[in-house]
């Protein structure tokens, strides 16, 4: 007969705690790999997958066998929540955002410290005699709460982004491209150097770099070594990479041509489009006030041409709009706004120099 004991409450605690948390990665991986990696060139997408794989799969082995669980739990959750965190505040966050970064890595050592006292419980409760229940789901009840969240987030994700993602154009243009809206008409340069320039490195300029561009030397070469103030928007209006784009938009010149400039916000967010047509955006009446925003729109625009490339990383572009000395402002393809530091970027920060017709 099954009886209940307060030794047993460490191992439940750490169940609930670690399927919450592996929950949660699991809809981030999910909504990172249809929001951010649809689309682009396998392997990449497969990467978002990472965090909720390895969060469900700790879960279920910490479960199965509690000792090696916990001991992994502990090792990983250390590891992750100091690596995390540090460069979470090396990139400016703060406040609640950081706390939930600690909830997600550094909560899982303790975790793991809960299923080492669960394995202790289980081995002395095995020699006192104590067997399974006859009922395979009483056995596996807690296999059952663990995977449950993952397949109903799974249900959810693909019902919400499947309408979305099979609807999402692409006419395969990647040349200069005129968008015309109600509000602003613009020519949007080819790809090449005006339009998404990949660095050595693997990934896209900083708004810094793209600002100082001009300054000698010439080039994307880091400049001012991370000393001094960050690059301003009179920067960008002074040496920004834009003014050096030929005419045609295909290649830069060694001196500035002033035919091409960086779109500021309000020009990006009045150009977003949905299936060949303007989706009516406009900026949030809080904009440039404060550093979250979204765009007002008529209809949700979606990262297809000839705004965006479907099938590169970037789902993000930065815009000339300063949010302070430190930060400048990018939007995504959603229409939402949103400040980061201007030395800072990642694959799926890009650009895209524009003109007048």
């Amino acid at each position: 007969m099954w009886k209940f004991s307060w030794r047993a409450v460490p191992g439940i605690i750490a169940t609930i705690l670690m399927t919450a948390i592996a929950s949660l990665w699991v809809f981030w991986s999910l909504g990172e790999l249809f929001y951010e990696g649809w689309g682009t060139p396998l392997p990449g997408p497969l990467m978002y997958l990472i965090p909720g794989t390895l969060a469900l799969t700790l879960c279920i082995a910490a479960l199965r066998w509690p000792l090696f669980g916990g001991i992994a739990l502990l090792l990983v959750g250390s590891w992750f929540c100091f690596n995390w965190l540090n460069s979470s505040i090396r990139a400016g966050v703060s406040g609640w955002n950081l706390i939930v970064r600690f909830f997600l890595s550094g909560m899982v050592a303790l975790i793991g410290l809960m299923f080492l006292y669960d394995h202790r419980y289980r081995r002395k409760r095995a020699e006192n005699g104590w067997t399974p229940p006859n009922s395979w789901w009483l056995r596996n009840l807690r296999y059952l709460a663990v995977t449950t969240p993952a397949v109903v987030i799974l249900i959810g994700m693909v019902v919400y982004w499947l309408p979305i993602l099979s609807t999402r154009e692409d006419d395969g243009g990647r040349g200069e491209r005129l968008i015309e809206g109600p509000v602003v008409s613009l020519v949007w340069a080819p790809e090449g150097p005006g339009w998404n320039w990949r660095q050595s490195f693997g990934g896209f300029p900083s708004w810094e770099a793209l600002a100082l561009y001009g300054e000698e030397p010439v080039g994307m070469e880091r400049k001012r070594e991370f000393e001094g103030p960050p690059a301003t928007g009179a920067d960008m209006r002074s040496t920004g990479l834009c003014l050096y784009l030929s005419a045609d938009g295909l290649s830069l010149e060694a001196e500035p041509q002033g035919i091409w400039r960086f779109p500021t916000a309000h020009e990006l967010v009045s150009s977003l489009m949905l299936h060949g047509e303007n989706a009516g955006c406009s900026l949030s009446p809080d904009f440039p006030s404060l550093r979250h925003s979204r765009s007002k729109c008529e209809v949700m625009p979606d990262k297809e041409t000839p705004l965006w490339a479907p099938d590169l990383e970037p789902i993000y572009y930065w815009v000339a709009d300063e949010f302070n000395e430190e930060q400048a402002f990018y939007i995504n393809y959603q229409g939402a706004i949103d400040g980061q530091p201007k030395r800072w970027g990642n694959p799926r920060h890009g650009y895209r120099c524009v003109r007048d017709p």
